[in-house]
């Protein structure tokens, strides 16, 4: 499912992301890889704002939406 529908406050764990290698290897210098844990913290209109390793980010809907997190 797309982190955008993930529950709140749940481990998920990242299984697929669907964009370009440019963005790609942005979202993994900021933690984001297949098979590593996230945790959203809460979700506004598509946009979420997600706990990864010790940090938190905020992605916009557009990236949300492609990623894939089980």
């Amino acid at each position: 499912m797309p982190i955008a529908l993930a529950p709140l406050d749940t481990d998920m764990r990242v299984v697929r992301i669907l964009v370009d290698e440019k963005t790609k290897k942005h979202l993994e210098s900021l933690g984001i890889l297949v098979n590593s844990s996230i945790k959203i913290i809460s979700s506004v209109n598509g946009g979420v704002v997600v706990a990864v390793k010790e940090g938190r980010l905020a992605l916009d809907r557009s990236i949300a939406s492609k990623i894939l997190v089980a």
